[in-house]
Formats: C-alpha cells, structure tokens, sequence
C-alpha cells in the first residue's frame, strides 16, 4: 500500500473513531456542540485529504492540504476542550490526540513541501 492510500485509511480510521467516540458522550447542550464541532473538522480533514489526492494542479493540491493541516489541528482544540471540561477521559484523549497530533504533523510538512516544490519549480 502506497503512502496516499495509508493516510487515506488512517484518516478515515480516526474519524471513525471520533464518532463513535462522541456517540458515547453525555447529551448536553455544551457537549453536543462541541462533538458536532469535533465531528465536522475530524471527518473533514480525511475527505480533504482526499480530495487532495485528486487535485488538478499543484495550487489546487496545496490549498487542500493547507486545509486539511487546518482541520487537523482544529480537531486538536476540540478534543483539548472535551477533555477539560471532564467529558473525556485522560485516556480516551491521549489515545486520539496522540493520533490528531500525528496528522497535524504529516500534513503541516506535506503541505510545506508542496509549497517549497512550487516555489522552486518556477523559479
């Protein structure tokens, strides 16, 4: 499996797992919301993500990237904010901002290196 396809799966594996996780949290008005926020930009970074991969030029492949770089850190601050406000277990946090942080990570020195690659190109 090339690189594309693991992080296609990998971010579709972890959005899956921000779902069910947010499936199991308490129905409050403050948790709801922020589930919906933590949902939304978890299941957005994988499908920018793959949107990405079928980008019709560089430009196009660089702003999605930068979008999901963005999205993944999002998914950063919500699951932070879950967890302070005692939703989410010390656990259930580590375990998935390990992962968002991971992501966050890949995608900021992707999106980088495709915008050093556009740069020299057309020098």
């Amino acid at each position: 499996m090339n690189q594309a396809a693991e992080l296609r799966d990998r971010t579709r594996n972890f959005a899956v797992r921000v779902i069910k996780m947010t499936d199991g949290l308490p129905r409050r008005m403050s948790t709801e919301i922020l589930a919906k926020q933590l949902v939304r930009c978890a299941t957005s970074a994988g499908a920018n993500y793959r949107a990405a991969c079928r980008a019709r030029s560089h430009a196009e492949f660089v702003s999605k990237m930068q979008i999901v770089q963005e999205e993944a850190d999002e998914t950063q601050y919500w699951l932070e904010l879950l967890f302070r406000v005692g939703v989410l277990t010390e656990k259930e946090y580590l375990l998935l901002e390990r992962e968002a942080s991971e992501l966050t990570a890949i995608f900021t020195a992707s999106a980088a290196t495709a915008r050093k690659s556009k740069n020299s190109s057309s020098r």
